[in-house]
């Protein structure tokens, strides 16, 4: 079982036009669904869920579709906020959250603040997030601390690299899920996600749900993951740390 999953969120517009229903509609099903793949994740053992909320490139959409977008996760993150509790879900947040509106913003950082305690699950949402933005933003730190004399330029590894990321602290994605059907990672945890399993499913992500997570994760389980290694040395090694 992958000890932690990403999933990019793809198709609530496209499920809503295929039904005929305004586009905000199919975020709102969508969002929905959320709620009971953490449950299925839970249950199954899965202890870090990544999910790609609102991407860093997302603020080209209509304006009325992207504060409808805000509006809606506010009400939902209040509506739920008990049942992420009452499941001991740890709440975090990767991505330029300082530029999200402040009727936003307040609520979702009092509750990664409320649920810091928990531990039993850990839930991480990209919002207004971009992998390429996060590495920029990574390697500016790392020059400010050359540049100040804390850190020397041939100590940077990935190790180091990797504690300056919006991740740090949270192991790297075994399992990258992408709804719709569509193959790409749309810049979604690109460095973290250097050796995860990709799997696709063809069901816009309202459609998404415990059964197709488990087709995902039967997917999983059926790949050789060799790090580099041939698959004679996999079957003869320990587990990957």
């Amino acid at each position: 079982m992958p000890r932690h999953v990403g999933i990019i969120m793809d198709g609530n517009g496209r499920w809503a036009a295929a039904r005929g229903l305004p586009r905000l509609e199919g975020h709102r099903r969508g969002a929905e669904r959320l709620f009971e793949v953490i449950d299925a994740c839970i249950d199954l053992g899965i202890g870090t869920l990544t999910v790609f909320a609102f991407s860093a490139e997302n603020w080209k959409r209509p304006q009325e579709e992207v504060s409808g977008l805000f509006k809606l996760g506010e009400w939902l993150l209040r509506a739920h906020l008990s049942r992420l509790h009452r499941r001991k879900v740890r709440l975090r947040v990767i991505g330029d959250v300082a530029s999200l509106p402040d009727f936003a913003r307040g609520p979702l950082l009092e509750a990664v603040e409320a649920s810091a305690g928990h531990d039993a699950f850990t839930l991480v949402v990209a919002l207004n997030y971009g992998a390429r933005q996060e590495a920029a933003q990574a390697a500016r730190k790392l020059a400010e601390e050359v540049v100040a004399g804390r850190l020397r330029a041939e100590q940077i590894d990935w190790t180091v690299l990797e504690s300056r990321l919006d991740t740090a602290g949270q192991p790297d994605p075994d399992l990258i899920i992408r709804t719709s059907g569509e193959f790409r990672l749309s810049n979604f945890l690109l460095l973290q996600s250097a050796y995860a399993e990709i799997h696709i499913a063809k069901e816009y992500w309202p459609d998404f749900g415990r059964p197709q997570l488990e087709a995902a994760l039967d997917d999983y389980r059926s790949r050789e993951r060799r790090f580099g290694m041939t698959g004679q040395q996999v079957q003869g090694a320990p587990p990957a740390p």
